[in-house]
């Protein structure tokens, strides 16, 4: 007699078996999606998942093995196999000769790190799976933001790692060890596994990286592009925010700005003399802020930090030393800062924005 468990797992067994050599003999008409066996990474992981969000592709068997006469077979092959054709969709990036980026591919794109099976599946599908995902027509120009956004912020980082692509030169500050791709190293059998079983891992991964895909999808094709309208009309309104026309005023805070304020600034031709210093907004409970507007996007750097003399400075110690009424503090970075009122903190714009004069 054989126990319900191990029937299930003899049964999974005689599945793939069976399955492959169906696939061997060329007599399934399957679809199917090649990758390599055996120990899994978080390229080929996302690789698979992307292709199965797409509807031709949404019932393809994942194949996992290293036989070329099984990878001949498959109609996708992705991260094994040593070859790129686009044409026959093999989609390796191991071989020698194999150097492709984004740019390489597409020269109106900017970035230059070599591809791995993850990028190369979502430079040639990403635009066909997101215009779907976001329900919208693939000529929208909301699926080529979101095409953009989502290699730059997501997908490179794969790239790169799987690639040995540092993100800095000599010896790093601190280590990151919760990324995606250390989150799929995890999903593996440790060498302590009696009976390790790659294959469960590697499902467990395609549904990791699909859900932080879909995840970045709805983030920048719904929270963040449905942000540019309101960034284009307070960038519109800032000469009644104040004078100067180097202040916007938010009203209320959670809007991701920061990246469409620089893609505005320069299709509304600002330059370094008239680009946005600050930005005002209230938070959760009420008060208001002082935020300023960085050098660059994810920089720590600010075009102007708010008085030196005020960082650090919290309540009637900060009204004291700025002379403003309903202040209530300022970060010690210089970058934000609170007041009680729209008033108070605007006379901490008007002060603030005396240090460029």
């Amino acid at each position: 007699p054989t126990s319900g468990a191990a029937a299930v797992v003899i049964l999974k067994q005689l599945t793939r078996v069976s399955y492959r050599g169906l696939v061997m003999n060329g007599c399934s008409g399957q679809v199917t999606i090649g990758t390599h066996n055996g120990s899994f990474h978080c390229d080929e992981s996302l690789a698979c998942s992307l292709l199965k969000l797409l509807p031709r592709y949404s019932e393809a068997q994942v194949v996992r093995s290293r036989d070329t006469a099984v990878l001949d077979t498959c109609t996708l092959v992705v991260d094994v196999g040593g070859v790129f054709d686009r044409e026959k969709h093999r989609y390796d990036h191991h071989q020698k000769t194999f150097q492709d980026t984004f740019n390489s591919l597409d020269s109106s794109k900017k970035w230059v790190t070599k591809l791995s099976s993850a990028g190369l599946v979502y430079f040639y599908f990403g635009r066909e799976i997101i215009s779907q995902l976001l329900g919208v027509k693939e000529s929208e120009p909301v699926v080529e933001k979101v095409f953009d956004k989502v290699y730059e912020n997501f997908v490179e980082e794969i790239d790169a790692i799987d690639n040995g692509v540092s993100t800095h030169d000599g010896e790093p500050r601190y280590s990151i060890n919760t990324n995606l791709s250390s989150r799929v190293a995890h999903l593996a059998p440790t060498w302590q596994d009696p009976s390790p079983d790659y294959d469960a891992g590697f499902s467990q991964a395609m549904d990791l990286t699909r859900t932080e895909f879909l995840d970045r999808v709805n983030y920048y094709g719904k929270v963040w592009w449905g942000a540019r309208d309101t960034v284009a009309k307070v960038l519109q309104g800032r000469f009644q925010c104040h004078p100067s026309g180097r202040v916007v005023d938010f009203s209320t805070g959670g809007c991701p700005w920061k990246e469409h304020l620089f893609e505005l600034e320069v299709e509304e031709g600002l330059k370094e003399d008239s680009n946005i210093l600050y930005a005002i907004f209230t938070d959760q409970n009420g008060m208001w802020r002082i935020q300023c507007v960085p050098l660059r996007a994810r920089s720590f750097e600010n075009r102007l930090s708010l008085p030196a003399e005020w960082r650090g400075l919290r309540d009637q110690e900060l009204e004291a030393k700025s002379g403003v009424e309903g202040a209530t503090f300022v970060h010690s970075g210089g970058f934000i800062g609170g007041a009680k009122t729209r008033e108070a903190v605007m006379k901490m714009v008007e002060i603030s924005l005396e240090q460029s004069q």
